[in-house]
């Protein structure tokens, strides 16, 4: 997603707290001869990390609050990067699918929390949303989830504003094996009635000036 906006024309700054995934990235970056920062830290130190230094836009990717243990302090990075009238894009899965089961096939069934629990949910699995034919040696991960409300009080709390909120039938991936298929725009709905799940969201706020 970084390298795809510098292609765009934006001038940025990359966050992660993986070496290995950001000497990837500025592989890819130098690749497509794209002079783009990178810096490793975790989420909840990036305002700290990158000091006094403000940003018209922070972009949040699908597939990235889940990792996040606690909403609020994302919430309080992602106002502390923007300049006023500053701009955040989020895409995210919604925190309905994330709340139900995915194995169960030919239903739809809430088994996990909806709201910011403490606990997180703790998956044991040898494969991976990467297509490779590599044995993983990590195979355990946490996840937690985060209601609507909750991210949307969280940026409140930290002084940004609302300004769009769009629920989607659609996510990029097969998120509920052999419940959906896949459209010709690449997201993947309910085979039936996907009217009846919102799969994703997107959401944009500002910071008051």
């Amino acid at each position: 997603d970084t390298l795809s906006l510098a292609r765009l024309g934006a001038e940025l700054t990359g966050l992660d707290f993986s070496d290995a995934s950001l000497a990837q990235a500025r592989q890819l970056a130098s690749a497509c001869n794209q002079p783009i920062r990178f810096v490793e830290a975790p989420v909840y130190d990036a305002a700290q990390v990158l000091g006094e230094q403000r940003y018209d836009l922070v972009y949040t990717g699908i597939g990235a609050l889940n990792w996040l243990p606690r909403i609020d302090d994302w919430a309080a990075n992602v106002a502390a990067l923007l300049k006023p009238g500053g701009r955040l894009f989020l895409r995210e899965a919604h925190p309905v699918l994330l709340s139900l089961d995915e194995t169960c096939e030919g239903e739809l069934r809430i088994v996990h929390p909806y709201f910011e629990h403490r606990e997180p949910l703790v998956w044991d699995d040898a494969q991976t949303y990467v297509q490779t034919t590599a044995p993983l040696t990590a195979t355990v991960t946490h996840e937690w989830n985060h209601g609507l409300g909750e991210i949307i009080s969280a940026l409140l709390r930290h002084g940004m504003l609302l300004s769009a909120l769009q629920e989607h039938d659609s996510v990029p991936w097969e998120a509920l094996p052999g419940q959906m298929v896949r459209g010709a725009d690449g997201e993947w709905r309910l085979q039936t009635r996907p009217e009846r799940l919102p799969m994703s969201y997107t959401l944009q706020a500002v910071k008051r000036s």
